[in-house]
């Protein structure tokens, strides 16, 4: 690769007028000039966004004494999202490093043009956007552009090797199942299966109708529709349920515990319970074998790791009314068949 097959300078750098900043002062974008600067939109909550920073802090560690710039920015998916002291738990339990903006108001996001979780744009010596990647993917070509844009900014010592890429489905020409659409469940990005729909701001009793498209979500019991979330409002110790199909190897939900925490969520794939062998990170399993998330913080939930991709039915059933799920996300896997050699 050349500094040629880059974008061309077009693009000025915007400054980054965000709400907080971790682990620095604010940085300037414009007092940077002979520095290569990287910025990371995420989300803390984003499964993408997770997977994608074990290469960001990578790239951060083997290119900042090469005079690479990296900063995060941390653009909320949902409203809680827009704590700092939130925020800030996960930037230690990430070990990220590097300076960190909140952009609440998407004020950045906005300059950037940017819609998406994760983004990576990169800038030049002289303060143009000179590369952009969207969503998860193509890290070992992000890794060379940020060594030709170094070498450009007059880095005379040979740069290391990129790294090795961290799972099977990054690599370079690896072809993955097509997988599930995040799936929101509020009424302003939902899409729920029931027939009754969403009331917004209002409880309605749903029914299980026993059939599910996948993309849709469904609702058992009473739920109150929010703009961002559905939260169950059931009567005393009768349980709610949300049920969806999907298409992937793993689940992860974000669910925000509203008023009371650590309460159960039962598991149940395809009417069953989870075992050791598909259950997901946050998954617990009990003597009597029943599998369930204890719910304590807003945040993402990793439910199901499956061994092999495949169409499923996901149930999640509470009697607690702290209960309010915002999303689901879904992760694929490389195609067997297909696995690059390189």
């Amino acid at each position: 690769m050349t500094i040629k097959d880059i974008e061309p300078r077009t693009i000025r750098a915007h400054e980054l007028y965000g709400d907080f900043w971790f682990n620095s002062e604010p940085v300037p974008i414009s007092a940077l000039r002979g520095q290569v600067i990287l910025l990371d939109f995420w989300d803390y909550t984003c499964i993408n966004s997770q997977r994608t920073l074990h290469y960001v802090k990578e790239w951060y560690r083997k290119y900042a004494e090469h005079g690479l710039v990296v900063v995060g920015v941390h653009t909320p998916k949902f409203p809680f999202g827009k704590n700092p002291e939130i925020v800030q738990k996960w930037i230690d339990r990430f070990g990220i490093t590097y300076p960190v903006v909140m952009d609440n108001e998407y004020v950045i996001a906005a300059n950037y043009d940017n819609r998406s979780w994760p983004a990576i744009y990169i800038i030049d010596k002289d303060g143009f956007v000179r590369y952009e990647n969207v969503g998860e993917g193509n890290y070992v070509m992000t890794e060379h552009v940020i060594q030709t844009l170094l070498y450009d900014a007059g880095v005379s010592e040979e740069l290391p090797l990129p790294m090795d890429p961290i799972r099977e489905e990054d690599k370079p020409g690896a072809v993955c199942y097509p997988v599930s659409h995040e799936l929101f469940t509020g009424y302003l990005r939902g899409s729920i299966g029931n027939v009754n729909g969403y009331s917004p701001e209002s409880v309605i009793e749903y029914h299980d109708p026993k059939l599910y498209i996948e993309g849709r979500l469904y609702a058992d019991g009473k739920w109150i529709s929010h703009k961002d979330c559905l939260q169950l409002a059931e009567n005393e110790n009768r349980f709610g349920s949300v049920i969806l199909r999907y298409h992937a190897v793993e689940v992860n939900a974000v669910v925000n515990p509203e008023g009371e925490r650590d309460f159960e969520v039962t598991v149940t794939q395809d009417d069953h319970f989870l075992t050791a062998e598909n259950k997901g990170e946050d998954v617990r399993l009990a003597p009597d074998g029943r599998s369930y998330l204890v719910v304590h913080d807003p945040r993402m939930y990793n439910i199901v790791k499956n061994r092999e991709f495949g169409d499923h039915i996901l149930k999640l059933s509470t009697s607690s009314n702290g209960f309010a799920v915002y999303s689901f996300t879904f992760v694929s896997c490389v195609i067997p068949e297909l696995i690059p050699d390189n």
